[in-house]
């Protein structure tokens, strides 16, 4: 159950980059603008593995300009 919790929290914020057409690296540059300092590769893994914080979450959206995020279920 916890895994599928993960996956959805991960396709919604690989949804919201891809919407935005960001890469990781672009991410890592809007992080670092925020004051979030963190290698590309770190952030990579971490979006992968889907096992990110919500304020890991929540910084990625306030980074690439996300106000709304739209939750359904699938």
């Amino acid at each position: 159950m916890h895994e599928d919790w993960a996956k959805k929290v991960k396709g919604l914020l690989k949804s919201e980059l891809k919407r935005r057409h960001i890469g990781y690296k672009e991410l890592t540059e809007k992080l670092a603008g925020i004051g979030i300092e963190d290698s590309e590769r770190n952030i990579a893994n971490k979006i992968a593995r889907g096992s990110f914080t919500a304020v890991f979450f929540v910084q990625c959206l306030v980074a690439i300009g996300c106000h709304t995020l739209r939750i359904e279920d699938s």
